[in-house]
């Protein structure tokens, strides 16, 4: 086995090793007890005992492709993948149940994409430069050229919107990973890879690498509700309000009944008991690609504040992710993660945070100056 091949088991025990350092979590099994024991567990896809549920893989890849994402793809169900369909629901006309029943079923299956597709992986797929072990401390981060990802495994699941346990469970532990060789991956394959002079190198090289489609609807302004964790994307007239100020946020918006085209919905994380969302209406700016980070612990959550300050390489395992959408809201912006597994499920320091295909596909939506409406 080369550097450039490894068994999946292999691989996931890797980034799973460093997540586990990274948490700070109770000792795990070693790599190669994983290995046998991911061996012994693992049943092809769509057999009794399969981790993978095929109805509901099969809905996550659709709602994904349709711009209702649920978050990782994992064949699981969950308040992520309810909300999904509720959002898919709405903008379908459809009698919003968040279940996946008949009519929704058959307004997925109008796209009749297969769940998965069978993949001769290239370079892009899995090409380093990789960073194992990743390092905990700040500090250290500080000292690389960037915050890369671990492995080729943890680069595909993220090029296809998964995890790298779930491409195991699509494969087998016993697979090989590496340039040359075939997997079973999710069909989130774009139609078009033509973004024109409508992207810089930097979003175009982004787009590219997490199977964004070009074509996308536009939108004019989002909302994010406090009480549903997704970020809706609206194409219409801009409801009106008065614009929040660092000063002065203003009157707590609320959405009219009235509102745009629903045509996007994606998982987001925001705020904590420490910062809130930032309730009001602000504006997203700028936009920045693969962008550096100031760490600055002393305004981030479970940070000691004995912690220097870093200015941290940008990457997509970097804690804005592959993109910053900047808010006229100080020290606040909606951006990427390098935990794409827990958004929706964990806090952060007052950010907008989605997957990193995600913000990325969200930046191909809306144009610099869109307004954001947080509201509670």
């Amino acid at each position: 086995m080369t550097k450039k091949m490894m068994s999946l088991a292999v691989g996931t025990a890797l980034v799973t090793t460093a997540a586990v350092a990274m948490a700070q979590a109770p000792a795990q099994p070693q790599p190669a007890q994983q290995q046998q024991q991911q061996q012994q567990r693992w049943v092809p896809p769509g057999t009794p005992g399969s981790e993978i549920n095929g109805e509901i893989f099969h809905a996550q890849v659709l709602l994904d492709v349709a711009g209702f994402p649920t978050g990782v793809i994992d064949g699981k169900k969950g308040m992520v993948f309810q909300q999904a369909l509720r959002g898919f629901q709405q903008a379908r006309g459809l009698k919003v149940t968040g279940q996946l029943d008949g009519p929704t079923r058959a307004a997925l299956l109008q796209d009749k994409r297969p769940s998965t597709r069978m993949l001769q992986l290239t370079e892009q797929d899995v090409g380093g430069p990789f960073v194992y072990p990743f390092p905990e401390d700040a500090e250290q981060q500080a000292k690389l050229n960037g915050l890369h990802y671990r492995n080729m495994l943890e680069k595909l699941a993220e090029r296809f919107h998964t995890t790298p346990r779930t491409i195991v469970a699509l494969n087998g532990p016993d697979k090989l990973i590496g340039r040359g060789q075939a997997l079973r991956l999710p069909n989130v394959l774009p139609a078009s890879r033509d973004y024109g002079d409508t992207a810089d190198d930097k979003q175009a090289q982004l787009l590219n690498l997490f199977n964004v489609n070009a074509q996308q609807p536009q939108g004019t302004f989002v909302v994010v509700d406090k009480s549903e964790g997704v970020l809706k994307v609206y194409e219409g007239e801009v409801p009106e309000g008065r614009e929040s100020t660092n000063a002065d946020a203003g009157p707590a918006p609320r959405l009219p009944d009235t509102a745009g085209k629903l045509v996007a919905q994606f998982p987001v994380t925001m705020g904590s008991e420490q910062y809130p969302l930032p309730i009001g209406r602000w504006k997203a700016t700028t936009y920045a690609f693969l962008p550096p980070f100031h760490y600055q612990p002393d305004i981030l959550i479970n940070k000691s504040k004995d912690e220097k300050e870093q200015m941290l390489p940008p990457g997509p395992n970097g804690p804005v992710g592959v993109a910053w959408l900047d808010l006229t809201k100080e020290h606040y912006g909606i951006h990427g993660t390098d935990e794409p597994s827990t958004i929706g499920r964990a806090e952060s320091s007052g950010c907008i945070r989605l997957a990193n295909w995600d913000v990325i596909r969200l930046s191909r939506m809306l144009k610099p100056g869109f307004t954001a409406i947080f509201q509670a």
